[in-house]
């Protein structure tokens, strides 16, 4: 089976070889068994503040596959995703969304407004968080560190 995290972390030091903040994700289709979305962060190169990976790769997605709906995909990003982006995966009702670090700061599914536990929220999904962390722990860090 292949490694979908892996594939998400290479999108991530992709983003971060180019300056962007090393986040990377991709949608994988549950049936075909491939990745149908994949991208890093692009909010510095595109100057738009919503060009976070989850929401580029979801839209690559959606345009692949031809839909909206996204019910039988899953999500592998390297860093939880903010509550803007936790919102567009219930939108987009993504199946299973796979996560690597926390983000106490900034995150919107186990941290901060825990999107998909609203009752505004009308699309529940599997989540499973802590997936390889510390190594996007220390890609974050490095690439912060760098900046300094």
């Amino acid at each position: 089976m292949p490694d979908y995290m892996q594939e998400a972390f290479a999108a991530a030091e992709m983003a971060g070889r180019r300056g962007e903040v090393p986040i990377g994700a991709v949608v994988v289709h549950s049936g075909l068994q491939r990745i149908v979305g994949r991208a890093g962060n692009e909010v510095e190169d595109r100057g738009d503040a919503t060009a976070h990976a989850e929401m580029l790769a979801i839209r690559g997605a959606s345009r692949m596959l031809g839909q909206k709906f996204l019910s039988e995909c899953d999500l592998y990003v390297t860093l939880e995703p903010c509550p803007m982006c936790a919102q567009a995966i219930a939108f987009a009702r993504i199946r299973r969304l796979y996560f690597a670090a926390f983000d106490p700061k900034g995150g919107g599914v186990e941290n901060g407004p825990r999107i998909f536990e609203q009752p505004t929220c009308h699309h529940r999904l599997e989540c499973y968080g802590g997936i390889q962390e510390m190594r996007s722990a220390e890609l974050l860090r490095d690439f912060f560190a760098a900046r300094r």
